[in-house]
């Protein structure tokens, strides 16, 4: 528990110096009851970025933002009680926040992008794309499944036991502290996503079979993801073809090795190559 802990802190100390472009563009949306943060930055084609549990845009994609907006149109949303975007006591499910994430979309007058989402948001991400696929060009999931089974048993029982007293003091409640609208719901936003983490989910198998954007799978070989699980998804994606017997497959998957949940998603340059190929 300790030890997952540790890592989870790791990223939030890695990247919370790491984002030097401002946002050309920010701001509140009200949607499905809530106001949902958001960040754009860049021109071009747009990707929208979508964060891990705990985190917030700076402190999950501070180092990818600079890259990317070179060359795309970069829109980061905090889903709900993170970051900026205020807490609430509304009931969390993937379709809410999927559409929390459509709204934001709306509101920029943005019809398609590519989305791409880290652990949590990656949840988030395959819903969106399962419940709206026509707003989804193509989908990235880092470090992430669509089903409380696609994890090993080890990372459900370590959120089990987590308690919001192991995040005092710590630079993920310093990181929220510096950007959150009411910083007292600290407590109240960690009890809400630890009992959220711990509720069992499934997307369900045929409705991400029927995903007909192409996607790119992204884990560590050590990450927590079940890599039978992720085999079969892959496959469910079309891909694990014979690639010289005929065309590949339009998905890919991408195994970083020596890699755990949190340093995979450290790996900028690498993270940068695999978009750069699977977007072209």
């Amino acid at each position: 528990m300790k030890t997952l802990l540790i890592a989870i802190l790791a990223i939030t100390v890695f990247h919370s110096n790491g984002q030097q472009t401002k946002p050309a563009n920010s701001g509140y949306v009200p949607v499905n009851g809530i106001k949902v943060y958001y960040e754009v930055y860049g021109e071009g084609k747009p990707i929208v970025l979508l964060h891990g549990a705990f985190m917030t845009i700076e402190t999950n994609w501070g180092h990818l933002i600079p890259e990317l907006s070179k060359t795309r149109k970069v829109i980061a949303v905090e889903l709900q009680g993170h970051g900026h975007t205020p807490f609430s006591d509304r009931k969390l499910d993937y379709p809410t926040l999927a559409s929390d994430v459509e709204g934001v979309m709306n509101h920029l007058k943005v019809d398609s992008a590519v989305v791409a989402g880290y652990s949590f948001g990656g949840k988030v991400a395959y819903q969106l794309a399962v419940q709206s696929p026509k707003r989804v060009t193509k989908l990235v999931i880092i470090s992430s499944t669509y089903k409380s089974d696609g994890w090993l048993p080890e990372i459900s029982n370590a959120f089990k036991g987590m308690k919001p007293e192991l995040f005092e003091n710590s630079p993920m409640k310093a990181a929220y502290e510096a950007v959150a609208p009411d910083k007292t719901k600290w407590t109240k936003f960690l009890e809400q996503m630890i009992a959220f983490n711990n509720t069992p989910y499934n997307i369900d198998d045929a409705k991400i079979a029927k995903i007909s954007s192409p996607v790119l799978l992204i884990a560590g070989d050590n990450d927590g993801v079940d890599k039978v699980e992720l085999a079969k998804t892959y496959r469910l994606l079309g891909g694990d073809k014979i690639g010289d017997f005929g065309v590949m497959p339009k998905s890919q998957l991408a195994i970083a090795p020596s890699q755990g949940h949190v340093s995979v998603v450290m790996q900028t340059k690498m993270i940068l190559g695999y978009l750069d190929g699977f977007l072209k």
